[in-house]
Order: C-alpha cells, then structure tokens, then sequence
C-alpha cells in the first residue's frame, strides 16, 4: 500500500473568514434571571444558539470562535449540545474583564487558523441575516481594512445639558445626517484587526467601546454596509420579552394548516379500588377494564392527536392483542402521539376533553389532569382544557357501568407541498 503523503502547509485549504462571537458579558441590564443573556431562552432556543445558527446559514462564515466567561462553560456546553452547523465551530475560549480583552482572547485563539478575514460580532443579536453578513463579506473581500454594518439615525436627537438643579433642557438639536448607529457584525481583515487590539492592549487603551473604534485608534478606515433595523441587540428584560414574543408569533404564523380532529372512548367497570383518568389515580370502589391501565381521557386524546395526523388510531399504534401493552401506562400513548406531532414540525395548540361519568366526582382532580396532561405532551397549561358531566342517570354512564370520554385536539402544522397533491 502506498505511503500517503501528510499535508503541507501549501496544500491545506485557507481559512477565508471567521466569526468571532462575544459572549463573555454578564448582561446585568436584562435582569436577574437565571443565567446571563445570552444563554436565557427565546421562542424555545438561547440566544446564543440562535446567534451561532444564523452565523452559520451564511456560505461565506467557515468558522466560528466563540469566546466566553470563566464561569460559563457548563452553560455553554447545555447552549450548543447537540447544535449541527454548516461550518467548524472551534472549542470556546475563555474572555476578560473587558469586551476589548475578551475579543483580544478570541482573536488570539483565531491566530492559529490564520484566516484572511474576522467578523466581530455580539452574541445578543440572534437576528443578524444572512444578507447583512454577505454584505460584510463583500466589502472585505473588494478591499476593504474595516467594515460595519450600521442603519442611519432617523430619530431627531436632542443634546441635553443639566440646568444645575439636577433637572436636564434641550441645549441643541442635533444633526442626524452623517449619524450611524453601528450594529455588528464588524468585519476586518484579520492581521489588521489583531494588530490593532494588541497595540490598544500595550497602550492602555481601554475605553474604545467597538472594534470599529479600536481600527480607527489604530489608524484604519472603517466603511459602511447597510445593516437591517431586525438585527437589534438583546439588551434588557424588555427586550427578552419581545425577541421571545416575536419569535413565538413567526412560529406559529409558519406552522398555519390548522387542523383539529375529535375522538371517543369508553371502559367499563371492572373490580379494583382506583381508576386511572387524565394520568393520575383517583380511589374509587371500582376500577376500569382494559388491556392498559385503561385511562379513558389519556386514550380519547390520544385518538384525536393521531386523527389530526391522519395517522390512525390507538389501536393501530398499540394493539391490544399485543402482551407488550397488557397493564401499559397510557401516558405512553399520550406522549407518542405528541411526539408524532412534533416529528411533523407541528406544534399542539389545544387539547379539551369532557368526562362523562356518575362517579368518581372529577371535580376536585381536574386541575391535577391538566398539569399531568400538559406534563405528558410539553405544551403550556394554558392549553389543556378538561370538563366533566354525568349523562343524568341514562345510559350505561348512567347506571354505573363505566365512564366515556370525549376529546379534541387543535394542531399547526406547516404547510406541505404533498398536502395540494
């Protein structure tokens, strides 16, 4: 077998451009949730992964250096499990006291893959597309030393000054016409950038509150693209709030076939001292009859998940012919079912179901259904209605005999192009 050769420095492919993400920050101004801003959760993701993700739909980004705090890493670990990118994401380094320090770190763990650009960009903006960082790209690549994206001032902007009693007036308006408001990512090329930082780190030059102005300090010119005015910065609580608020409302808008589907299920009585309804156990001087534990809510809801799939039933699913299910906790079913929901990229907007039984009173367990309910299938409680009647003694509900359950489930899905064949 042939000896096959290692390497070479020629031969191995350049790095073009890096991203090198900040998020090293404390993020006190967002308040004092569990962890700092960029691993707190928005529309179900942390904000870091977000940021990671839309860095990475970027063809032009072909790694990515994250740079964090000493105390972080579990946090960053949880924040990027699993995460599958289109480009190399290197291993985090740690940061410093200071955003300049903390770029520093990063840019020096970049200097190993010596790439020929490096956008700079904060972690909190998860926003950021693919445009505003092509664009970024672009103007490296024709030449540019420095690049930002930044939108033009369209407020009118006022110059304070304090009246001496602690009050503040207008001194001035200000001209708005050459005003930018920078936005990252900041791109530069790399051994220019680098430089730069490294002299500001040697001259004590602390105060520059951008990478722009750490390139300007150094004697570089930094150019414009345009930025987009969705690629704000998470900054405070309010912000959270509203970043989570829009992406919940795109992810529904996404998934708009709305379908909802009803279904049915009885057991009768059988000797016991409990029943099983709505996943949890209530004593009762009869138990009810089936190859599970014959959960008659769980099973209804199962059914009308499954329809709104057109994905047959419970008994298809789960046979009863099969020991595998003799004696089955169907929270089981339950839980599939949703699961099969969310294998569609659906979401479950709503689950009702109404009892109808004589005994045993459901009232003082209703709540308690619906938070096992909403536990089994992951959706808020908000979402999960349960109603009991009695059949006023008629029926077989009405003599005793067993208990029925009726339930309907709401879903969104997206649409799909095998649903206008």
């Amino acid at each position: 077998m042939p000896a096959i050769d290692a390497p070479t420095a020629a031969s191995r492919p350049t790095l073009e451009t890096a991203a090198l993400v900040v998020a090293a920050g404390r993020g006190s101004r967002a308040g004092s949730g569990d962890a700092p801003k960029q691993y707190r959760v928005v529309g179900g993701m942390p904000v870091l992964r977000r940021t990671l993700l839309a860095l990475s739909s970027a063809p032009s980004i072909d790694a990515i250096q994250v740079v964090i705090h000493r105390d972080d890493m579990p946090l960053y670990e949880a924040c990027v499990a699993g995460l599958s990118l289109r480009c190399v994401l290197h291993p985090p380094v740690v940061g410093g006291d200071t955003r300049q320090q903390s770029v520093l770190a990063g840019l020096r763990a970049l200097g190993k893959h010596a790439p020929r650009h490096v956008l700079i960009h904060d972690a909190a903006r998860p926003f950021v597309t693919r445009a505003v960082i092509e664009a970024t790209v672009e103007a490296l690549a024709a030449g540019e030393a420095g690049v930002i994206a930044a939108l033009p001032v369209v407020d009118t902007l006022k110059r304070a000054q304090d009246d001496g009693a602690g009050d503040m007036h207008i001194s001035e308006t200000v001209d708005r016409t050459p005003l930018r408001a920078a936005q990252t990512p900041q791109g530069f090329r790399f051994a220019t950038i680098l430089d730069a930082h490294e002299r500001a780190a040697r001259d004590g030059a602390s105060e520059l509150t951008d990478d722009a102005a750490v390139a300007q300090w150094a004697g570089e010119t930094v150019r414009f693209v345009a930025g987009d005015p969705a690629n704000v910065k998470i900054t405070t609580a309010e912000d959270l709030m509203q970043a989570d608020r829009k992406l919940t409302l795109e992810d529904w808008a996404a998934r708009g076939d709305i379908r909802t589907a009803s279904a049915y299920d009885v057991h009768a009585f059988e000797p016991g001292d409990h029943v099983m309804l709505g996943g949890i156990e209530i004593a009762h001087g009869k138990a009810l009859k089936g190859h599970s534990d014959a959960d008659v809510v769980l099973h209804a809801l199962t059914d009308a998940l499954l329809a709104t799939l057109c994905d047959g039933d419970i008994g298809h699913h789960f046979p009863p012919s099969d020991p595998a299910w003799h004696k089955a906790s169907s929270d089981r079913f339950l839980a599939f079912a949703a699961e099969r929901v969310r294998a569609r990229d659906g979401a479950i907007a709503h689950l009702d179901t109404t009892i109808v039984c004589e005994e045993p009173k459901i009232g003082p367990h209703r709540e308690a259904m619906r938070a096992r309910i909403a536990e089994i299938c992951a959706v808020p409680l908000s979402r999960v209605s349960v109603k009991a009647t009695t059949s006023e003694r008629l029926g077989f509900t009405g003599r005793g005999e067993g208990i029925a359950a009726l339930a309907s489930a709401t879903v969104r899905l997206p649409f799909s192009p095998d649903d206008t064949a």
